[in-house]
């Protein structure tokens, strides 16, 4: 299907930028980072499903392959990050999303009052809904992977009962998979990140547009690869 009459790109698909007009918004490392940290959470998701859900685990079966998928695609989500620590690029992100400015309370205030304008919710290489959700998603991981140790070694902590762990697990589970599909679907809204996230750069534009306390005012982030926020 094609966007326009004579259009050569499919509808929904960004082309990639040109050399001069693109700017670079992550690393390969990054980029592996995000893609094998993705591919664990839809192990860890779609095993839980078939564990959780009686008439899918009826479908499924092989109820020992299912366990032994979500228990080491748990354990195993956290390593990407971990792995991703030896590139400068990903440090620097992750400094970028721990510290919160000023404007990003003015994006979150637009936010709140239905303000949608790029002007009304500045940002800097990442707005305060991508900080917000890192933050969060950080933390979920890791009391995921907490509570399932304690379902798997029973007695590990005799003083927290499984009983609490199982329900915690399942609770969290569900606000992880909530919050999950809203970041895929912000994700689809939204075709020039999606590009950044697949090739690692993006348009001066949309950089601009989007991400305006991102990029230098004066510098060519396009060609040295090195930007800064505001």
């Amino acid at each position: 299907m094609r966007s326009t009459a004579g259009s050569t790109e499919p509808t929904g698909t960004t082309r990639r930028p040109d050399r001069a007009d693109r700017v670079r918004r992550f690393s390969t490392a990054e980029r592996w980072v995000h893609r094998t940290t993705g591919w664990l959470t839809l192990v860890c998701l779609v095993t839980a499903a078939c564990l959780y859900l009686g008439p899918l685990a009826q479908l499924v079966g092989r109820r020992h392959v299912m366990v032994f998928l979500h228990e080491w695609s748990g354990i195993l989500l956290p390593l990407p990050a971990l792995l991703g620590l030896f590139s400068a690029d990903f440090r620097a992100d992750l400094r970028r999303l721990n510290r919160f400015a000023v404007y990003d309370r003015q994006w979150l205030r637009a936010v709140r009052r239905g303000r949608r304008s790029p002007s009304a919710r500045p940002a800097g290489k990442f707005n305060a809904g991508q900080k917000i959700y890192a933050g969060w998603i950080a933390g979920a991981v890791l009391v995921m992977m907490f509570t399932g140790l304690l379902m798997w070694f029973m007695g590990l902590l005799p003083f927290i009962s499984r009983t609490s762990a199982i329900f915690v697990h399942d609770l969290l589970a569900w606000a992880i998979t909530a919050v999950v599909l809203g970041h895929m679907r912000k994700a689809f809204q939204d075709p020039e990140a999606r590009l950044g996230m697949r090739t690692g750069y993006v348009t001066r534009s949309w950089a601009e547009r989007e991400h305006p306390r991102w990029l230098s005012k004066d510098g060519d982030a396009g060609v040295t690869g090195r930007t800064h926020e505001v």
